[in-house]
């Protein structure tokens, strides 16, 4: 049977997040061949990719204060400056993933997206159930929506995982990041953060007081808001998997395209 699978690629993966505009393309590289290798083994994989905006939406974004709206002269200017450089990096990722022989299809957010007050409320789903249902591969990233209290506003990828979520009701969620997972602190500095294997009801009030925010620009939220994000889908979505792994090393999207439960990195379950 087919399973539709959500798969994000993080903007600090992707990317060097402390360098504008620098992405990582020996990195998107890798991680193309290993979807192209999951397909191979299981090609009734019915995948939605998504990627961050790393390095080029976050710098432009909290220049121009553009996740907050239209706060001065200059805002619709950073509204289309942010657009122009997140479809930027759009087109590399799917250039890069063309070339590994994915059908890969790319939905700009932006040309449909509405948000009310920084939440997504609609965006049009009917070209991604279509490309699903015909064996394409849907991308989506990070990207400028227009806004009905705010004018505009920054919608995360992970953001419009939930929204589609909801419709499209994938049996997975695959987040993939520098890190492997949810650490007790910054795992990037702090050499005794411990990974957080499961979140569950149980143990998410004390997940919560661990959790700080992202190393880099980032305008859109630290670990702490994609976590309760994703644990809030989960209580949506009936039997929904999320897992958080790290990209840097080589097979680990592979393996968790085909084995969650071998993949390591931590895994949000609410049902």
């Amino acid at each position: 049977m087919s399973e539709r699978v959500f798969l994000k690629l993080g903007g600090s993966l992707i990317t060097d997040k402390t360098q504008e505009q620098t992405p990582r393309l020996d990195i998107i590289r890798r991680l193309a061949e290993e979807i192209r290798q999951a397909l191979e083994i299981h090609p009734d994989l019915q995948l939605l990719i998504g990627h961050g905006s790393g390095s080029y939406g976050h710098f432009v974004g909290r220049r121009y204060r553009t996740r907050e709206g239209i706060v001065d002269g200059e805002s619709w200017r950073g509204y289309v400056e942010t657009n122009a450089v997140a479809a930027r990096l759009n087109r590399l990722v799917t250039d890069e993933l063309l070339k590994a022989g994915l059908p890969v299809l790319s939905v700009q957010p932006s040309a449909s997206a509405l948000c009310q007050d920084g939440k997504l409320e609609c965006m049009e789903v009917r070209p991604i159930v279509t490309a699903l249902e015909n064996g394409l591969l849907p991308l989506v990233y990070g990207d400028v929506a227009l806004d009905e209290l705010r004018g505009c506003t920054i919608v995360s990828t992970e953001e419009i995982f939930g929204y589609l979520a909801r419709l499209l009701q994938p049996q997975r969620i695959i987040l993939v990041g520098k890190v492997d997972g949810v650490y007790t602190r910054d795992p990037l500095h702090d050499p005794a953060a411990r990974p957080i294997a499961e979140i569950s009801p149980a143990n998410f009030a004390q997940v919560e007081r661990w959790l700080g925010s992202s190393h880099g620009v980032d305008v859109t939220g630290g670990m702490l808001s994609k976590v309760q994000e994703m644990i809030a889908l989960a209580q949506q979505v009936p039997a929904l998997l999320v897992h958080l792994i790290t990209g840097q090393v080589p097979n680990r999207v592979r393996q968790a395209l085909l084995d969650p439960e071998g993949a390591g990195g931590t895994r949000i379950r609410w049902s």
